[in-house]
């Protein structure tokens, strides 16, 4: 058994706003950076306004990570979501991230509330999955 970390740098996915891979993995287990609502195609595009077409853009940018990596959302074991007006976003973004996936195999979940995110986003999100 292995313990070699491997640092995936993923072509197509948007560029990590600060100094950091898409995602890391070791053992099998994937750890992937948390993504904003940035834009794969133009780094200065203005985010997308509102927390449901936020939330839509996190969720593209983590499958478009899991793709490069051979991988999809059915090996998403947990979630991570950070919110920064919790209280006014959480509903809205829960229907817009739930549509993601199976409604029987939702993976394990952490919901924060924040007072501040990158490039002034309403939500981050990021994943831990497993290699079958």
């Amino acid at each position: 058994m292995s313990h070699d970390i491997k640092f995936w740098m993923v072509p197509g996915a948007p560029t990590p706003v600060g100094p950091f891979c898409h995602a890391t993995e070791s053992d099998s287990w994937i750890f992937i950076t948390g993504q904003m609502p940035t834009s794969p195609d133009d780094d200065h595009a203005a985010l997308p306004e509102g927390v449901v077409a936020q939330t839509k853009r996190v969720m593209d940018n983590l499958v478009l990570v899991l793709q490069g990596m051979g991988s999809g959302l059915g090996h998403v074991v947990s979630a991570r979501i950070f919110l920064t007006e919790f209280k006014r976003d959480f509903a809205s973004m829960n229907e817009t991230y739930r549509a993601y996936f199976p409604k029987n195999a939702l993976p394990a979940r952490t919901c924060i509330g924040v007072t501040a995110l990158a490039c002034d986003a309403l939500v981050e999100i990021d994943f831990i999955a497993r290699r079958p």
